[in-house]
């Protein structure tokens, strides 16, 4: 004999009425209906000859299965003060017991079993009184804020193009960054220990922004490696290899050449240089607040050399670099040592500049303060990578025909 199902479902709680026939008493089948009773933890059947009778119970069922009123039935006396404890927690909360338990098991796994308090005090952290921003939109607002305070064009030009990088690597939040992440991607990219240095400079400022703003809790780069750019890291140019760059330099690039090599200034401080500051009477550079990277004024000897290879732009105005940064790296830079054969070394015109001058004056002060930085970091970086002789060399490169920078430019220059 078929028999036939009815569900009576209250909440979460199924209860089934099964509807069979049997025979009565005078032995004519007639409908019997029993109801599925899950209350004291097994299942026991209830039989009804009403089927109305046969619902209620079921409903009756499903009710007490829903509420915990059955289990709480056959709970011991600390069981049961245990059960109405929790009812009475998650009260405020509106969860029921069945949910609560199913999101602290999900929770639970997903943690492996690890302060589930503690990552949700770390989440709200994370998370209290930011504003979501993606990094390369803060990069964007950073950048407008330096270039509406007079930044530099070279400064806010290398800026961009790091943060740029940077942004593409963390299409991101920026509160969602981790150190981890950024320490990766450091690694990733096989810089060398000044590139590492700089890029993580750069990101530094960026977070700091951020956190400034409002976009991020922390800076996350405050705990990425720290790289030291030893001495030894420090390339710099022989006298030959620096003869060869001025000889094929073009005519825009090769006064930035000469006095990188023979002045010693850094290529932010030479690209916001005018002739004005050239001062080949004086036989002097100046460098001014502005223009200095220290924001520290200081005035750079024009060695005979130098004024050798300036004689020619003596009457020159305007900025010593006319061009863009981009073209003082590509066009300047890197097209030079490609025509002259020689393998450009990132500031290395400056530290061999540094290198030789100390090597001919052992005066690290003297040195220190053409450079713009300290006694102590010239006798660290620069003491003993060269010897007099090389120095001496070094400031003997002149261009063979000062008094015609064609000739100069075309043959060369002499040792």
């Amino acid at each position: 004999m078929k028999t036939k199902i009815e569900k009576v479902i209250v909440g979460n709680v199924t209860v089934k009425i099964y509807a069979r026939k049997r025979p009565n008493a005078s032995g004519k089948p007639q409908p019997y209906f029993y109801v599925a009773d899950y209350t004291s933890g097994v299942r026991r059947f209830r039989g009804f000859n009403d089927a109305g009778a046969a619902r209620g119970e079921a409903e009756k069922i499903a009710r007490q299965l829903s509420t915990g009123e059955a289990t709480a039935a056959t709970m011991r006396n600390s069981e049961a003060a245990s059960y109405g404890r929790a009812i009475e927690l998650l009260q405020p909360t509106g969860f029921s017991l069945e949910l609560a338990a199913a999101t602290f098991a999900e929770a639970f796994q997903i943690l492996k079993g690890n302060a589930i308090v503690d990552a949700a005090r770390f989440f709200v952290e994370r998370h209290k009184q930011t504003t979501p921003k993606r990094v390369a939109d803060i990069a964007a607002e950073l950048l407008a804020v330096k270039e509406s305070r007079g930044a530099a064009p070279s400064y806010l030009e290398d800026l961009r193009s790091r943060l740029k990088r940077v942004g593409e690597a963390f299409c991101k939040d920026a509160r969602n960054v981790t150190t981890a992440e950024i320490q990766e991607w450091l690694d990733a990219q096989k810089f060398s220990a000044q590139g590492y240095t700089d890029y993580r400079s750069r990101l530094h400022l960026l977070f700091n922004f951020a956190v400034a703003r409002g976009y991020a809790i922390d800076n996350p780069v405050a705990g990425v490696e720290k790289i030291k750019v030893r001495g030894g890291d420090m390339a710099i140019f022989t006298p030959s290899e620096i003869a060869k760059l001025l000889a094929v330099a073009s005519l825009e690039f090769l006064p930035c050449l000469a006095i990188g090599a023979f002045a010693g200034l850094r290529s932010a401080e030479i690209e916001r240089l005018t002739w004005a500051d050239v001062d080949l009477v004086g036989r002097n550079i100046t460098i001014g607040v502005k223009k200095a990277k220290t924001a520290s004024r200081r005035v750079v000897p024009i060695h005979d050399n130098l004024a050798a290879w300036l004689a020619e732009y003596a009457d020159k105005k305007g900025p010593v670099w006319p061009g863009t940064h981009f073209d003082f790296y590509h066009a300047g830079q890197q097209d030079t040592a490609k025509a002259a054969g020689v393998e450009w070394k990132s500031n290395a015109l400056r530290h061999s500049y540094a290198s030789y001058r100390f090597a001919l004056t052992n005066d690290a002060g003297r040195v220190a303060g053409e450079l713009g930085n300290s006694a102590a970091v010239v006798h660290k970086h620069y003491r003993e990578l060269v010897n007099l002789a090389d120095a001496q060399r070094w400031f003997a490169v002149k261009p063979e025909a000062p008094a015609n920078i064609v000739a100069f430019t075309a043959k060369g220059a002499s040792l």
